[in-house]
């Protein structure tokens, strides 16, 4: 069964709606790393926190404080910009999942292009796996972008679950069989399999059925629910819908 990431960007999202214009305030609330440590105790097997260029939620000294602090593992999601790359290689986490960033867009709105960005992409892979960082392309289940996440080195693909996860009825069903078909292709290609976005606690059953799935990793869904019932009452029952516990 898939284990459980949980991402922490929506309790700075939070932080950052009365914080935003002191950001050296270490007394700011809700603090992501005290989410971060809740979410392992509850069983989170890994934390995800994506810092973007426009610093719109997690902050530097969030992506030093989790390494620091946190015991499982993080997963630190990125774009390829210089400075960014930069923060990765003196931080070092366990795992990076680059991804395509949009100043305008509210959330990560695709996956990565692949194809178009193989240059820089290669050149960035190489340098975070040269420091043994494990790393993962965040991509739509598109046949064309799986192979070329092959063939640019990296280990991980994270299958972008979005356009599920929007769906309904047989749009839904038809997505789920390409992310079923994209996963499948990626396992025989050498690739190891994550997916996530847009993910919840009724839609998520379905995607446990693709080949390979080591990793789910979910964050709204879970900081939603966490308003009603905590954070870690929120992650054990997102670990119960996947198996986990």
């Amino acid at each position: 069964m898939p284990s459980l990431g949980v991402n922490i960007d929506h309790v700075a999202t939070i932080r950052q709606a009365r914080y935003r214009e002191d950001p050296d305030n270490f007394n700011a609330e809700p603090d992501p790393v005290a989410a971060a440590l809740a979410a392992e105790r509850a069983g989170a097997k890994g934390i995800t926190a994506h810092l973007r260029e426009d610093r719109r939620h997690i902050q530097d000294r969030d992506i030093i404080r989790l390494k620091e602090s946190v015991r499982t593992k993080l997963n630190l999601e990125m774009g390829i910009s210089d400075e960014i790359v930069r923060i990765a290689l003196e931080v070092l986490p366990e795992d990076v999942c680059l991804v395509p960033e949009n100043r305008k867009e509210v959330t990560t709105e695709g996956g990565l292009d692949c194809v178009a960005q193989r240059k820089s992409l290669q050149s960035v892979v190489a340098r975070l796996r040269g420091r043994g960082i494990r790393v993962s392309l965040f991509i739509d289940p598109e046949p064309e972008q799986i192979r070329c996440a092959a063939e640019l080195g990296a280990e991980f693909v994270e299958l972008h679950t979005g356009k599920y996860a929007n769906a309904l009825g047989t749009a839904r069903d038809a997505e789920l069989l390409r992310l079923q078909a994209g996963a499948s292709q990626a396992v025989g290609l050498g690739l190891r399999v994550n997916a996530g976005h847009g993910l919840n606690y009724e839609n998520t059953v379905p995607i446990l059925s693709l080949t390979g799935l080591e990793e789910l990793n979910i964050g709204h869904s879970i900081v939603s629910r966490a308003v009603t019932v905590g954070i870690e009452e929120a992650v054990r029952e997102m670990c119960k819908v996947i198996g986990q516990h």
